[in-house]
Parts: C-alpha cells; sequence; structure tokens
C-alpha cells in the first residue's frame, strides 16, 4: 500500500532542542543533587513523558520538579533552541506533495506548539497529539493511533518519524513503516538497535526514501 502519512515526533527530529532540554533538566536537578548530574548522565532522560524520568530518580519529587522543569524551559525556550539544516525545506516539499502530516510528541501541546511556530513549521502539520491528548504516551501506540484517526489513514499507509526508541517502538506497536533519524542526538548506532525500516543520515534522504514507497 502506498504511503501518504507521516507522523514526526518532535524534540529531536524537527527541532533541536537538544540544548533546551538538557539545560533544563540540570537546572531543576542541580539543587536537589549538587554535582551528581551531568550532560551525559542526564541523556537517558531525553525521550520519556517528563514525570516518568523524573519518577526514575524519586517518585514523590517528581512533580514539582516536572514543574520547575516547565518554568525554566519555556522561560528559556527562544534563546536555546535552534534549527536542524533542511528540515523545514524538506517538510515544505512533503506537504506540497500532498502527504499527510502529524506531529506525536511526548511533550504538553502549549510546548510543542511554541517549538512549531518559532521554527516556522505550524503551518505544516494538520494534526498535533500531545501529552495531555492521550491516556498512554509512546512507546504504547495510542498517540499514533489517534493521529491516524484524526488524519482517516491506515497504519499500513503510514511511516512514524522520531530521533528515539520510543518512536520506533510506537511505530511498530501501531503497525507502521519506521524511521530513526540519523542526525538523532543519542546517534544512529544506538537508534539501529531497535530495527527500523530506514535511519536516513539527512532531511533530504528522509524526502527520498517517502517518494520511494
Amino acid at each position: 500500500m502506498t504511503i501518504n502519512t507521516l507522523l514526526f515526533d518532535l524534540d529531536g527530529t524537527l527541532i533541536d532542542t537538544n540544548e533546551l532540554i538538557i539545560q533544563s533538566f540540570l537546572h531543576t536537578l542541580e539543587p536537589d543533587f549538587p554535582g551528581v548530574y551531568t550532560r551525559e548522565t542526564v541523556l537517558p532522560f531525553i525521550g520519556p513523558p517528563l514525570v516518568d524520568s523524573f519518577s526514575r530518580i524519586d517518585a514523590s519529587r517528581a512533580e514539582k520538579w516536572v514543574r520547575t522543569y516547565r518554568d525554566f524551559n519555556h522561560q528559556q525556550h527562544d534563546a536555546l533552541v535552534k534549527e536542524y539544516p533542511g528540515v523545514k525545506t524538506g517538510i515544505q516539499t512533503l506537504h506540497k506533495q500532498g502527504y499527510k502530516l502529524a506531529v506525536v510528541t511526548t511533550k504538553i501541546r502549549e510546548t510543542a506548539q511554541m517549538g512549531l511556530e518559532l521554527m516556522g513549521l505550524s503551518p505544516y502539520f494538520d494534526v498535533i497529539v500531545a501529552l495531555d491528548d492521550v491516556k498512554h504516551a509512546k512507546p504504547h501506540p495510542e498517540p499514533l493511533l489517534e493521529a491516524l484517526r484524526q488524519l482517516d489513514s491506515k497504519p499500513e499507509e503510514a511511516i512514524m518519524v522520531g530521533d528515539n526508541s520510543h518512536d520506533v517502538l510506537a511505530g511498530k506497536a501501531a503497525g507502521t513503516k519506521t524511521v530513526a533519524v540519523g542526525w538523532a542526538l543519542k546517534g544512529a548506532e544506538h537508534l539501529r538497535t531497535f530495527a527500523p525500516d530506514y535511519i536516513p543520515a539527512t532531511m533530504e534522504e528522509l524526502v527520498e526514501i517517502v517518494n520511494r514507497l
């Protein structure tokens, strides 16, 4: 069946929020754990919902840390978020070609929209499924299936594109094809262990792959 639908993760896939996320985790945890967490040791926290990541440290303080994280994250958002080379052009191309596009993210909707608007990507996405729209976050298939429902698409017509194991696993669970982007912070070799269907090195290569399917 021909691919006509593309579901995109946001952070680390469409927009470069890596520095913002790292700084937000360090700002949140440093007061309670002086000198304990570093840029490298917070990397495993990237991807899951914030409350899940913080609960791995201390579930009783997770909600408080989420609030601290989001306050800092929103304050520093526009200063630290960057554009990935070629991504906006690639999205414009796919939109012009008639693909149905959605964002499926573990961020809350407010924060997701901030990033899309900052990078000028909002006009190209018909649907956003955020953390506050579902009961189960990725890697559960619910967010992907909800996006497909809103787009009136079938799993076999779709590709899930992301930078994290949660994206690949959610795509497999939902029955879509899966793409792990080669520009992911955790690296292509790490993502290859989750067996995505494709690992394009650039957005241009991703567009070429989609057009072949």
